[in-house]
């Protein structure tokens, strides 16, 4: 097998991070100036995913010799090849207009891994679109991955730090500084896309319907994000976007004064959400939603979690939370397949190295709660989060999509990847409701006791 990664892509990759790094200081020089308190984060948060994106790259390609990042480059590789041949082959590859019976394209579709799989291939051909200038090399694509990724995380934390001025080191130390989300969020991977749409669209609906700022740009970027999001994993919209409804409306109850009126309004608000939900999920299902509707969604989670556990084989990456038939015992495995997502693997349950830095962090998220509570009090937790709508927009998405991930997974391995989009929230609403109830300019080290 030919390698993925060649001498081309050491020879290419110092111009594409000089290219990278001069748009960002350039960026950072002009809307942070020294003083800023966002400023020591901006080039410390870049340098982080570009290097979880050279690691990640490296492990697949000298430990791993292969895996799902290889196989997205692989397929960019194959669309980029038909543009010697043709540039209107290589569009159309690109737009995945044609089928495999379509005349002169079954040489290049009969290659490709991922051409039935419509998300998936996406990532292949944004890897395609940005390589093709590079030579279609890895190294320099991934990093370019990783940088948009990086705009969508920058995009969120500047989100947070507008709602909780004070708090801009623990809220970047949330959104920045998780190691899953810098290593699994930032390579050629759907994942990262993802991290990128769900930046912006928080960005974007901020600044729409809780800023006013319905200029051009705002409005852009924020159908951007939707479509992103939606072509890739649209089963996270289903999960985020009740939870938007919920913020940012509550938002503008919070300033009704009449307290029976503004109960009143937020239960609308909530049955309205729930109803949309269930709207996408039966009526927009198949057509929409696909193998991720209602009607198909036990099905999907059931065959995922088969195919997942079997092909990890014996190698310790599997966990199972037990046989499900219906929704309701689904729903029964709530609590469960949240713990599974934000607490595990235990660091008993770790055989691999990989799986070890799963469980460390995990650990750490688990102490991290439990820090939290015996140091608030559930009392003032809960009056905390009772009282700030964004803690409750958090909360919201990052236990709902842990919960969608947890019960349709199997594998610890494949978990530590699809999980990212939540842990931020999550970290966040810790975070928050820890210094909230504590001095500010107490050390956050002293929440882990170190």
């Amino acid at each position: 097998m030919a390698p993925n990664i060649t001498l081309l892509d050491y020879a290419i990759l110092p111009f594409v991070l000089a290219a990278i790094y001069g748009i960002a200081f350039r960026y950072r020089n002009r809307h942070y100036p020294p003083g800023h308190p966002h400023r020591p984060y901006f080039i410390t948060g870049l340098t982080l995913k570009i290097v979880g994106a050279v690691f990640i790259g490296m492990v697949y390609e000298y430990y791993y010799e292969g895996g799902d990042t290889m196989n997205f480059f692989h397929d960019a590789q194959i669309i980029n090849s038909a543009f010697a041949d043709s540039p209107v082959t290589w569009l159309n590859l690109l737009l995945h207009n044609p089928n495999e019976y379509t005349i002169n394209y079954y040489n290049y579709i009969s290659q490709l891994y991922w051409y039935q799989d419509a998300p998936s291939f996406s990532v292949a051909a944004l890897a395609a679109l940005i390589g093709l200038p590079l030579g279609t090399t890895y190294l320099p694509t991934a990093v370019i991955f990783a940088a948009l990724s990086f705009s969508g995380i920058w995009a969120l934390f500047r989100t947070f730090v507008r709602v909780y001025p004070d708090l801009v080191k623990p809220v970047a130390i949330a959104v920045l500084f998780i190691p899953s989300v810098i290593v699994w969020g930032s390579g050629m991977f759907k994942d990262t896309i993802c991290v990128f749409g769900v930046g912006w669209l928080t960005y974007g609906i901020f600044q729409m319907l809780v800023q006013k700022n319905f200029t051009l740009g705002n409005i852009c970027v924020t159908v951007l994000s939707i479509w992103v999001v939606a072509r890739v994993k649209i089963y996270i919209l289903v999960a985020f976007v009740p939870a938007l409804i919920i913020w940012v409306l509550s938002l503008y109850t919070s300033k009704m004064r009449n307290a029976a009126a503004r109960v009143l309004v937020k239960l609308l608000v909530l049955l309205l959400a729930l109803a949309c939900s269930a709207y996408i999920m039966t009526s927009m299902g198949e057509d929409v939603l696909g193998r991720y509707s209602l009607e198909n969604i036990e099905q999907t989670a059931q065959s995922t979690r088969w195919w997942i556990m079997y092909s990890s084989g014996d190698e310790g990456s599997a966990y199972d939370l037990g046989e499900m038939k219906g929704i309701g015992d689904m729903l029964l495995k709530f609590p469960l397949a949240v713990n599974v997502t934000l607490f595990r693997p235990y660091l008993w349950e770790s055989r691999k190295i990989i799986i070890l830095a799963s469980a460390l962090e995990a650990t750490i998220f688990l102490f991290v709660t439990i820090k939290v509570i015996a140091t608030v009090g559930l009392r003032r937790c809960w009056h905390t989060i009772s009282n700030d709508l964004t803690i409750q927009f958090c909360l919201i998405f990052a236990l709902v999509f842990a919960f969608a991930v947890g019960i349709s997974t199997g594998n610890f391995g494949s978990l530590s990847r699809y999980k990212i989009p939540c842990l931020p929230f999550y970290a966040l609403s810790l975070l928050v409701i820890y210094y909230k109830n504590r001095a500010l300019n107490k050390p956050l080290l002293k929440l882990l006791n170190i």
